[in-house]
């Protein structure tokens, strides 16, 4: 199952799709979102998000 961010929570700072190894996060309107379709349910998002914004969906 898929990733999913927090919009309320994410600070967009842009750890989680630098750390992303199959490059399905992306900025949308000032926040990052996950490609359901291109996450491979790794977590790396996850633990690398300072904000805590990253859980399974």
């Amino acid at each position: 199952m898929a990733y999913k961010i927090d919009p309320d929570a994410c600070v967009n700072c842009g750890v989680c799709e630098s750390d992303c190894p199959s490059g399905a996060i992306s900025e949308q309107d000032d926040k990052r979102v996950i490609d359901a379709s291109a996450c491979v349910d790794c977590g790396t998002c996850e633990g690398s998000c300072p904000a805590g914004a990253i859980s399974q969906a």
